[in-house]
């Protein structure tokens, strides 16, 4: 079990972001990781829904 880094969840979250729709809804966002390929671990899975969830919500409420 390695460490999820910072650097590795944002630059992810990044390119999903641009690929994919997400909503501010943490649970909404995690159900559409788990049909991400390649996302095995869940702890990597929900900190990259929560970073996406905060950010959705942060950039509506400018």
């Amino acid at each position: 079990m390695g460490r999820v880094k910072g650097v590795m969840i944002r630059k992810t979250a990044e390119v999903l972001l641009k690929k994919l729709e997400f909503s501010s809804d943490f649970d909404y966002n995690k159900k559409k990781l788990k049909e991400v390929p390649g996302l095995n671990s869940k702890l990597f899975r929900n900190k990259i829904a929560g970073y996406i969830s905060k950010k959705l919500h942060n950039e509506s409420n400018v």
